[in-house]
């Protein structure tokens, strides 16, 4: 006779991806296929990754609809996220500008001498040093949704970020949350 194998559930930066991109659409009531479109990953991984959210107690179901369950995955994206997904530097690139150089942070920080964090990608407006993306459709999900956009960007400044960038990256996510 064959044990149950007991697996701990684990959250992928996909899971974390479709958060923000939840986080984003601010309690617009989206179907898989809607969730798929706007972040690029398939409905298999849309599927897989709100089940992963939901174990997690971040995500729950209302009336089949996925909502966030706010104070935890505020609690998550402030004090845990970085730790889980952290920051993954490269070399330059061409690339999507991302954390301190992307709205709404760049507003707000005057840009330094040193090349700016970029996700790379073919359709990006600035040379700077490679940050690799939360997952790879980010970069251009975000170049199609600027609310989406300002969410990565935001949590790429909380992951990377020097302390004043995390903390304005934090206020700003707390107005949005």
């Amino acid at each position: 006779m064959r044990r149950p194998i007991n697996r701990q559930p684990v959250l992928k930066p996909q899971d974390f991806y479709l958060l923000l991109a939840l986080a984003a659409v601010r309690g617009e009531s989206l179907t898989y296929p809607d969730l798929a479109a706007l972040t690029g990953l398939s409905m298999s991984e849309v599927h897989g990754g709100l089940k992963r959210v939901e174990q997690a107690r971040l995500l729950a179901f209302v009336d089949r609809r996925p909502r966030i369950v706010t104070p935890a995955f505020k609690e998550f994206l402030l004090h845990g996220a970085r730790y889980a997904f952290p920051a993954a530097r490269g070399s330059m690139v061409g690339g999507v500008p991302t954390a301190y150089a992307a709205a709404p942070l760049n507003r707000q920080i005057a840009p330094s001498a040193d090349p700016p964090p970029v996700w790379p990608h073919a359709e990006g407006s600035a040379r700077g040093i490679a940050l690799i993306p939360l997952y790879p459709s980010a970069p251009a999900a975000a170049l199609r949704n600027a609310a989406l956009y300002e969410n990565l960007a935001l949590f790429d400044a909380l992951r990377m970020g020097n302390a004043r960038e995390r903390v304005l990256a934090a206020q700003l996510f707390e107005e949005r949350l």
